[in-house]
């Protein structure tokens, strides 16, 4: 096997700066997903475990990446044989197990381009998606099927649908089955030439500031994302590592900053299907499974929380990002669990170009990190231009970039508005210090301008988790005729805490903590608070429901 580490200092001890000296990025002319991830390993160690898939029932199912290419080869030949061509949509609806990566590899061995969609997804998101990428295949599991086979009407540019989990037999209603179709096929393929900008994946956006963009990535957005993942798991991979992720495979957190990563390092992948994320069911998993490398998204962090921690977990790793964690949850962290929680940060568009590593001496209580080696990352003003540390602008990554997008699905307009000159702008504000130090202040949109401050949520929520009877919380800023706009806190409280007193006690520990002039003047309780699939919290939504 060629060396398998992106960051050219790989060694414990080095420090941040080492890792920054040393880095140079190795771009490949030929390169695949399939090929690095699947096919290298199963020529070199067939039998080496790729993922271990743990059942609904408990029952552990072991895929070695000899099978898993066995599996895409013979998947790819089956849809070459209906139709589907280098370039085509191959679309994904299913939810962690090994279905998604042998369908991943089978697209990327044709030269198609991988739709991946949440299996939360109703039939508007899902007939959106669908139609705004014409896809012509779709793979999807049975509780799925119902809402796809209905907008297959109007999609005339789906000809296929395959199902999983139908047994060896046919799929239903003339739907092919996923795995029928793979015990037919032919396993020998040859596998279609690509270069690393050759497109491989159409990843949406979240849709929090508008309609949902297609963001379409090459081959080497993996390569890409190597560094960050290399670093803030503590320099993966090290004998013994094992990685799991509850984030869906079909968000680009779930499947770049952890699941290809760990099988292009040949690190045991573990997946799981969580019908709802349970903090005692994923404490067991990960005691269970022997789960050493986590990507945990904030809300899951939130939740785990509130919950005691049982003895058994050996963690060595935690990833956390898609919104911002504060010193007490890195705190509790250390504490709780063991093991640094790094922060990273990055979008749809551009991941993971800003990370901390506890183990480099890369980490600032309330700061995301710094930049990760082989990507430029600076605060911008209004006219492109970095700003002095300290002054709050927009965050922006330098191109190009291996890990930047190609540009938007048929939207040329939108994709020249993401750049300001040589800088792709991520739409978040944020400020560098001197040290190198980012630290994200809020969506650009989601900024509160109250008595002439300028306000951003991070802050204010960071602090009012930081209350023991708060679970989740949202900071936004609703219309107010003499301020602008007021602050407005939205708060989910731990089951049995007593509401009585608690919008008083939240407020002033804002004043306390965070600034008088950050101070909610207005709290309002749920149950629940409105969330992407991504598990990002969405303010508009809750600017809407309140105002």
């Amino acid at each position: 096997m060629p060396p398998r580490a992106i960051t050219t200092a790989n060694q414990k001890g080095a420090d941040w700066d080492t890792h920054l000296r040393g880095f140079r990025w190795r771009v490949p002319k030929r390169f695949n997903i399939a090929e690095v991830c699947c096919d290298a390993w199963a020529r070199a160690e067939p039998a080496r475990v790729a993922i271990r898939h743990v059942g609904q029932d408990g029952s552990v199912t072991g895929w070695s990446y000899g099978a898993l290419r066995s599996a895409s080869n013979r998947l790819a030949n089956a849809l070459a044989a209906r139709g589907v061509r280098r370039g085509d949509r191959v679309a994904l609806v299913l939810p962690q197990g090994p279905e998604v990566m042998i369908a991943h590899f089978a697209a990327y061995k044709l030269g198609a381009i991988v739709l991946p969609m949440v299996t939360l997804f109703g039939p508007d998101a899902l007939a959106y998606r669908l139609g705004d990428s014409g896809a012509s295949a779709l793979v999807c599991d049975p509780v799925s099927l119902g809402r796809v086979q209905g907008l297959a009407a109007d999609l005339p540019a789906l000809r296929e649908i395959y199902v999983t989990g139908t047994g060896t037999g046919p799929g239903p209603d003339g739907v092919r089955g996923f795995w029928a179709e793979i015990d037919a096929a032919q396993e020998n393929i040859t596998a279609a030439p690509t270069g690393p900008d050759d497109p491989a994946c159409l990843i949406y956006t979240s849709g929090t500031t508008g309609p949902p963009k297609g963001a379409l990535h090459a081959h080497r957005y993996l390569l890409g994302h190597l560094p960050s993942v290399e670093l803030h798991h503590e320099l993966l991979p090290q004998p013994g590592d094992v990685g799991w992720t509850p984030a869906d495979w079909a968000w680009i957190g779930g499947l770049m900053d952890l699941a290809l990563p760990c099988l292009y390092h040949g690190v045991p992948l573990i997946s799981h299907r969580f019908a709802r994320f349970d903090p005692d069911a994923a404490f067991r998993l990960i005691r269970d499974m022997g789960i050493r490398n986590i990507f945990l998204p904030p809300t899951a962090l939130k939740l785990m929380r509130q919950t005691a921690v049982p003895q058994g977990p050996d963690l060595r790793s935690i990833g956390s990002g898609g919104e911002s964690l504060g010193a007490d949850l890195f705190d509790w962290g250390m504490t709780a669990l063991g093991a640094p929680i790094n922060e990273l940060y990055g979008q749809t568009e551009c991941n993971l170009v800003v990370s901390s590593c506890h183990g480099a001496g890369c980490h600032k209580p309330g700061a995301m990190g710094r930049a990760v080696p082989g990507h430029q990352v600076a605060i911008i003003g209004p006219d492109g231009a970095p700003l002095a540390p300290g002054e709050t602008g927009e965050i922006a990554v330098r191109a190009p970039d291996p890990v930047m997008f190609l540009g938007y699905w048929n939207q040329p307009e939108k994709t020249r508005a993401k750049y300001r000159g040589d800088w792709l702008c991520t739409g978040d504000l944020g400020t560098c210090d001197d040290a190198g130090y980012f630290t994200y202040v809020a969506r650009d949109d989601d900024i509160i301008t109250s008595a002439g401050y300028r306000i951003g949520p991070t802050e204010i929520e960071n602090c009012l988790i930081g209350d023991a009877d708060v679970v989740m919380a949202a900071a936004v800023g609703l219309p107010d005729p003499v301020r602008t706009e007021i602050v407005t806190a939205v708060v989910v409280l731990r089951e049995g805490a007593l509401r009585d007193g608690a919008a008083e006690r939240l407020i002033a520990r804002v004043r306390e903590k965070v600034s008088p002039h950050a101070a909610p003047r207005r709290v309002e309780f749920a149950s629940t608070l409105p969330m992407t699939p991504t598990g990002k919290i969405m303010r508009r939504a809750l600017r809407e429901a309140y105002r």
